[in-house]
């Protein structure tokens, strides 16, 4: 029983290190976009910053999340398991078809699906966190749009009487700050979602741990109120590896495919997702960087011209945050059954 668990404790930071695969577009479309940075040269800047965010942000989110969607009654590693489970396939699914859905959600949905095929709705806890994370669905495009519109719009008139050429010089070093604050918040609300499902895992069995002794005692976890720091660098660490392999076939999608960007428009961007993610962080709001950086590029884009921006596939998009939720609720409810179904130690 010890070991199984264990080897769920590796399965979540296997979908950590895909949340970061899958989720590096969030961090390096923009800059790779406006060919500030190589592809290589920006992924490693990334992951850089996926991981500084260890050293600057709290905890407060992987505590909320660990705890504030499903009833801590019910959850066991079977639970957690076909919820990591469905969150892993519907990510790998959106990956290779270029969907930026949002990982954030996936493992929401996966993590509610298998309690709910445990024991029913009644596992769900129908209270602040689902109705901030559903709210957050409309909220944070909108917002991050809005603040890449205005953010334009400023840069605009402060540059008004400056060449271009002056424009993109000054923009391709600033957009280096801006990536990296992006980054920094990208790791700091991403690695806490894994970090949370890690530490519920250990609370519902610390009946396994609690008898331990010698190294085996370390993943002995009484509640939510203190994520262990062992939790806190593997969730980092993962996250960063997996942004440094890159997810191209997204980052082709946010780069390039929803509207043009010069650096001005990737540094307004990415300073506007960051921004939105950085406070939503500290209220310990579990939003999507995806839905958050993808409406702040469809605002940039709208400042040139309402058909600089590909609305079609913006639409697509859409419909796929509206689904990620329900889709890997599904998978983790089957994956979870057929679980129950062979038996686990």
């Amino acid at each position: 029983m010890v070991y199984f668990v264990l080897s769920i404790v590796g399965v979540a930071l296997v979908f950590d290190f895909i949340n970061g695969f899958h989720d590096s577009a969030n961090s390096i479309a923009t800059i790779v976009g406006t060919r500030v940075l190589s592809p290589l040269a920006a992924v490693v800047w990334a992951a850089t910053f996926n991981f500084a965010a260890l050293f600057v942000t709290g905890s407060a989110l992987a505590k909320a999340f660990g705890g504030g969607f499903v009833n801590m009654a019910i959850v066991d590693s079977q639970v957690i398991l076909g919820g990591l489970l469905g969150a892993i396939i519907w990510n790998l699914i959106t990956w290779w078809f270029g969907i930026p859905s949002s990982s954030s959600h996936a493992l929401i949905g996966g993590y509610s699906g298998a309690a709910v095929a445990k024991a029913g709705f009644g596992a769900l806890l129908w209270g602040k966190k689902w109705i901030e994370t559903l709210s957050a669905i409309v909220i944070s495009p909108a917002l991050g749009m809005l603040m890449g519109f205005l953010l334009m719009v400023l840069v605009y008139n402060v540059f008004r009487n400056a060449s271009k050429a002056r424009v993109d010089k000054f923009f391709r070093v600033a957009q280096l700050t801006s990536s990296a604050l992006l980054s920094l918040s990208h790791g700091g609300n991403d690695a806490q979602k894994t970090m949370g499902i890690i530490a519920a895992l250990l609370v519902s069995s610390k009946v396994v741990f609690a008898g331990q002794t010698g190294w085996l005692h370390a993943f002995y976890v009484e509640d939510l109120k203190t994520i262990p720091t062992w939790v806190e660098i593997s969730a980092y660490s993962c996250i960063s590896l997996g942004t440094l392999f890159g997810g191209w076939r997204i980052v082709h999608t946010m780069g390039t495919r929803i509207t043009k960007l010069r650096p001005v428009g990737g540094f307004c961007a990415e300073t506007a997702g960051a921004l939105v993610i950085q406070v939503a962080t500290h209220f310990g709001i579990p939003v999507s960087t995806t839905h958050t950086i993808t409406g702040a590029i469809v605002g940039v884009g709208a400042t040139t011209r309402l058909s600089a921006v590909r609305w079609g596939l913006a639409s697509r998009i859409v419909w796929a945050w509206v689904i990620t939720i329900p889709a890997a609720a599904l998978i983790a409810a089957i994956s979870y059954k057929v679980l129950a179904l062979i038996g686990t130690p």
